[in-house]
């Protein structure tokens, strides 16, 4: 027991000789700590470049309208009609009533869109039908020359073109019908 005392008391009078190791801290990531972080340098470049090259800012469905421009729907309407489909390219300019009682393409005052080819084949199919319909009402009052029926078919018509729907007016030239 004294051998053991005296190196408990050898250990406890020269402490220098006993000392915890040092820890050593690295303000760099390990190698995985690295891979998991990712470069975004890349990313960095491309943000600083977007940020200096301008680009048109996107308006809202309401400044777009506000400048006559009617935003494409979110959705196909199926359930239109022809006639509303004629309706829309009359409130657009692209087709206009004309004095004599058919439609007229008139796309170069086409406001928000195009014409497309289904709408010069609906054109083509309406004209077709108002002609035929012309043709029918000379059967039923045989007397009447063809161009009295088209001028009556056409004048009780005009009132039933929907409103801002784009007219041409007896001296020839074209407006919105108003209401």
């Amino acid at each position: 027991m004294k051998c053991c005392g005296l190196l408990l008391l050898a250990a406890l009078a020269f402490p220098g000789c006993i000392r915890a190791p040092e820890i050593v801290m690295v303000d760099r990531a390990t190698a995985l700590e690295e891979q998991a972080s990712g470069s975004f340098k890349d990313v960095e470049q491309r943000l600083a470049r977007a940020g200096m090259s301008p680009t048109p800012v996107p308006l809202t469905p309401n400044q777009l309208e506000e400048l006559g421009i009617q935003p494409t729907p979110l959705v196909e309407n199926t359930g239109k009609t022809q006639a509303d489909r004629v309706d829309e390219l009359l409130r657009r300019h692209c087709v206009g009533e004309g004095r004599d009682g058919l439609l007229v393409d008139t796309r170069r005052q086409c406001r928000a869109g195009r014409l497309s080819a289904d709408d010069v084949a609906l054109v083509e199919r309406v004209n077709r039908a108002r002609q035929q319909l012309w043709q029918w009402m000379r059967t039923v009052r045989p007397g009447v020359p063809q161009e009295a029926v088209r001028r009556s078919w056409q004048q009780v018509h005009a009132e039933g073109v929907v409103c801002g729907g784009w007219v041409e007016a007896n001296d020839g030239t074209w407006g919105e019908k108003k209401c």
